[in-house]
């Protein structure tokens, strides 16, 4: 039937659109006062008109227009342009959207952790209090999901202040401010984050086509797509059925009532709520492509943890794939390291509960323009949701401050694992980012981390039986490696190094106070 249509589905659903349309030019639903355009970039404008409808945009001395498309979709881009602390109007046809600051943008995305609002961190009643930031801007993303990809997203900027703050995402607002109180220019983050997710739902079909080692994840995901003749045949059909279902649909809405029996879609086998496989991209990030950005700030995993090594390649996914539906180029992402959780495990060998999802966590350091905010020593072991939000905010701020605003005296990684130097009974650990030098160091609370005198710990060693013991370890003289040795190994072959659910004893910072990595250097 779908090839004798007198009116075909999509036909339908262009005359209502253009009608709704006819009279005003939309722009999408998150375009609104309090808005923060991204600075030295050509910053995109787009919405939905008649066909060829002329449209008109004015922001500060700039004034551009573009026509509609034969689909009544337009595009236009502004000029880059600098910073701008004072509120101006954007124009857009007849609808004006007003105190729009011109700045950095960047999105806050993950799961609860990044969710977790400024009323639920430490000291919340004194840090609303002093969010007196008007430069500092949230919008914040309503919480969707779709089978489909959607071209609109409900969203309302804010202007932070102590009636607003305490809804914004705790580790957004604080990497916001850090930033602020550095750079002295507007900041907005979009919060685009959702509890309890995994990281499948947030991924677009172009990610699981991008990695080859998510190919049963494709075939998974294309069993419904309209990508063979028979899934064609499937979607063509659910057409003819939406469009016999039309005619009665519309009376039924004339007459006061619902409309009954809607076709289902062809069935995907995925849940049908939004944990299915590119659900929350479809109806959350799509809709944003291709608003102007800085970068992401990322903070998920604890509902992805069972996968371990596997994760990477989902996280590689979901960092390339955004990377190109946003044409950007190769925009910063930064991630946030899993916190301490549950019981300490005694046994040596560790690689219980995070220790193995940590690993891809930090393995996405391989792919370019990628940061990582090491947490392990600021979580709650009794609590998923630790309140110690500022640190999380202040380490991530340090990636963006060093690596995109030139920043380039501060030290903002932790030592990360480079080598090891087998020579026998003891052995040396080489590490990248010591900072100034490396430290045994104590975190408390929201204080600095303080350089002590107690024993470096949380280092375990094997030899060539593959057997794990905690190893004596001791910082170098010169402050640049870290010695390990055990006397029930002859010949240290392999090192591990806070690589368990909670290593909360573990205690290598450099001098700047920022811990260092978990890691394994064997792949047994």
């Amino acid at each position: 039937m779908q090839t004798k249509r007198k009116t075909s589905l999509l036909s339908l659903l262009l005359v209502f659109m253009t009608a709704s349309l006819q009279a005003e030019v939309k722009t999408p639903a998150f375009f609104n006062d309090h808005m923060v355009l991204q600075r030295n970039i050509s910053v995109p404008i787009w919405g939905w008109a008649s066909p060829g409808e002329l449209i008109n945009v004015s922001f500060g001395d700039q004034s551009i227009s573009t026509k509609a498309d034969k689909d009544g979709k337009w595009l236009l881009k502004l000029k880059p342009m600098e910073a701008n602390l004072e509120g101006q109007t954007l124009t857009i046809a007849n609808h004006s959207i007003k105190n729009v600051l011109v700045g950095e943008v960047w999105i806050c995305s993950g799961q609860s952790n990044m969710q977790w609002r400024l009323s639920g961190a430490f000291n919340s009643k004194e840090e609303i209090a002093a969010a007196k930031f008007p430069a500092i801007r949230q919008l914040n993303l309503t919480r969707t999901a779709a089978n489909l990809p959607r071209t609109d997203v409900k969203g309302e900027w804010t202007v932070c202040s102590p009636e607003t703050a305490k809804d914004y995402t705790a580790v957004g607002y604080f990497f916001a401010r850090s930033l602020y109180k550095s750079l002295k220019i507007p900041i907005g983050i979009i919060d685009a984050s959702w509890g309890g997710t995994g990281i499948e739902p947030w991924i677009p079909e172009l990610g699981f086509n991008m990695v080859a080692e998510l190919e049963k994840d494709k075939i998974e995901l294309h069993k419904i797509l309209p990508v063979n003749d028979k899934n064609k045949q499937k979607w063509n059909d659910y057409l003819d059925e939406l469009e016999s279902w039309l005619p009665g649909a519309e009376k039924r809405v004339s007459q006061g009532s619902l409309p009954l029996n809607m076709p289902d879609r062809p069935d995907s086998g995925m849940p049908v709520t939004h944990h299915g496989m590119t659900k929350i991209f479809n109806s959350m990030i799509h809709p944003i492509i291709p608003y102007g950005v800085r970068g992401v700030v990322w903070y998920q995993g604890e509902s992805s943890w069972g996968q371990g090594d596997y994760y990477f390649f989902k996280k590689k996914a979901l960092i390339e794939s955004w990377r190109e539906l946003w044409g950007q180029g190769e925009f910063p992402f930064y991630t946030v390291q899993l916190a301490n959780l549950h019981k300490f495990n005694e046994k040596a060998e560790g690689g219980d509960g995070y220790a193995k999802i940590r690993e891809a966590q930090k393995r996405s350091l391989e792919l370019p323009n990628t940061g990582l905010a090491v947490t392990y020593d600021i979580g709650n072991p009794v609590n998923i949701h630790p309140k110690n939000k500022q640190d999380v905010g202040k380490r991530l701020s340090l990636w963006a401050l060093a690596k995109e605003y030139g920043r380039k005296e501060l030290v903002y990684s932790g030592p990360l694992f480079k080598k090891l130097h087998n020579s026998g009974a003891e052995a040396i650990v080489h590490f990248s980012h010591i900072g100034s030098g490396l430290m045994v160091g104590e975190k408390k609370g929201l204080e600095p981390v303080k350089k002590t005198s107690t024993a470096l710990k949380g280092f375990a060693i094997a030899g060539e039986d593959q057997k794990w013991y905690w190893a004596n370890a001791r910082i170098s003289a010169d402050g640049k490696s870290v010695i390990v040795s055990s006397d029930k190994v002859k010949k240290v072959m392999a090192v591990r190094y806070a690589y368990r659910w909670n290593p909360i004893h573990s205690n290598l910072y450099n001098r700047e106070g920022l811990p260092a990595a978990p890691f394994k250097s064997d792949n047994w």
